[in-house]
């Protein structure tokens, strides 16, 4: 037995026990660097061309997707204006995919506008500061199926509200036609005074099969949206190409 200065007795660890929790200890830190070395290592080169962007978003506005643009035959206008930073499927943790595409403006909060992608009947919850859902009842892709389009993002770092004034939260079902007016790019991030990068995030969520949308957070619940704007979004398949709309395909 050992004893501290008031008295209470600790046992002595085997020093056998404690090199083998150093030995475990050594390779676990050895296998995360190796494991963010190998991810650095594989980064993207469009993940560069976007910090090239964010440094000097006027220098590289040709690598910038246009709002209210459609890109050749995809049924979906571009929802605003900026670089697609993340896509769908790319992954910022181990066991995390990327739900949609984060289009990041360049500019401060509250200025880039966000509009309705498609035609559809718009609902914003009570509770929701920076986020709209739109169901899509027909998808154009797969006639007969319902989708919902999903923008969030649409508030300052307090959580004040970008969205405009005529979609206050509670509403639901409210037609909107593609080219709407929602709001603004902002930097919520669903905790006050901890703002992210300001940009939309956008996703394409499944239905639940009984007019409800899925969770979005998962990616399982959502689309790949690379069809649906004629676009290369799949983070798994596109590293190297900045997504974007030539002017010659677009219409």
């Amino acid at each position: 037995m050992v004893h501290d200065r008031c008295g209470v007795k600790f046992l002595p660890v085997p020093m056998k026990m404690f090199k083998t929790f150093l030995l475990l200890l050594a390779a676990g830190l050895v296998l995360l660097a190796g494991y963010y070395a190998v991810r650095a290592a594989f980064r993207p080169a469009r993940y560069l061309h976007f910090m090239e962007f964010m440094r000097d978003p006027m220098a590289h506005s040709d690598w910038a997707v246009t709002a209210k643009q459609r890109c050749a035959d995809g049924p979906f206008q571009n929802p605003t204006d900026g670089y697609i930073g993340f896509l769908w499927g790319d992954s910022f943790r181990l066991g995390h995919s990327h739900q949609g595409l984060d289009i990041f403006g360049g500019r401060d909060p509250g200025i880039t506008p966000v509009y309705a992608t498609y035609d559809g009947y718009m609902t914003r919850l009570e509770d929701w500061k920076s986020s709209l859902i739109i169901r899509v009842p027909s998808d154009p892709l797969h006639p007969g199926e319902q989708i919902w389009t999903y923008y969030t993002h649409m508030a300052d770092e307090n959580g004040t509200s970008y969205i405009t004034s005529e979609f206050p939260p509670g509403i639901s079902e409210v037609f909107v036609k593609a080219g709407t007016l929602l709001g603004y790019q902002g930097n919520y991030s669903g905790t006050p005074n901890h703002p992210v990068g300001v940009h939309l995030h956008f996703s394409i969520v499944k239905d639940n099969g009984s007019g409800r949308f899925l969770n979005e957070l998962e990616i399982k619940n959502t689309l790949d949206p690379s069809p649906y704007f004629n676009l290369p979004l799949n983070g798994k398949e596109n590293k190297d190409v900045i997504p974007v709309c030539s002017t010659a395909a677009a219409k």
